[in-house]
């Protein structure tokens, strides 16, 4: 299971905007590009490169790399629908995803590892792919050992003022959620520009 494994804040750098993989992000402090040189003046970019920042963000923001984000494009675009929100809706679909949208966990890729280790249900069995795509009416719950009941409960708490979207129902207090629908693309609220991706694969 290929993952990212480098410092988190180094992409949020890179893309210019805090892409939540991390509690806190040096983003916030250093808004500029890591490396060297990062803090002088940029290079404008080109069309192109406008489109390939965006991929490249979304991709960081889901912790998805290249090549499964382009299968999630080119099955988004087979299917009857726009197909920009389409391949947002597969990826807010994931299950690593779902379970931070729950606030069962305060960064995606601590729900990956949640997934990863055998800790989430989905319909009562056991699912360990960050990459499953819930279903409408799918329940997600958790393994009932005290530890991961104890972890969750305080993840739960620290997200306790988050907002849910609305595809989405949480029980924090028996450590549930259910899908209550398919996300559309008003459920995704992080400034992201889908059109520049289809029109980069597009060419």
């Amino acid at each position: 299971m290929a993952r990212y494994t480098g410092p988190r804040s180094r992409l949020s750098r890179r893309e210019g905007h805090n892409l939540l993989l991390k509690k806190k992000c040096a983003s916030d402090v250093r808004n500029y590009p890591p490396g060297q040189h990062g803090n002088k003046r940029q290079a404008k970019l080109s069309d192109y490169g406008i489109q390939l920042r965006e991929k490249q963000k979304v991709k960081r923001l889901y912790g998805v790399l290249e090549r499964q984000f382009r299968r999630y494009y080119l099955k988004a675009s087979r299917q009857k629908g726009v197909t920009g929100a389409l391949l947002l809706q597969f990826l807010e679909r994931r299950l690593d995803n779902t379970v931070y949208r729950l606030g069962f966990a305060t960064t995606r890729p601590q729900a990956r590892q949640l997934v990863g280790h055998g800790l989430v249900y989905v319909n009562n069995k056991r699912v360990n792919i960050p990459s499953f795509q819930v279903k409408e009416n799918d329940e997600i719950s958790f393994t009932s050992k005290d530890r991961i009941q104890k972890y969750l409960k305080v993840n739960a708490e620290l997200t306790k003022d988050w907002t849910v979207p609305p595809w989405l129902i949480t029980d924090k207090n028996n450590l549930k959620g259910t899908v209550k629908s398919l996300p559309t693309r008003d459920d995704v609220q992080f400034p992201i520009n889908e059109q520049l991706i289809v029109e980069l694969y597009s060419k």
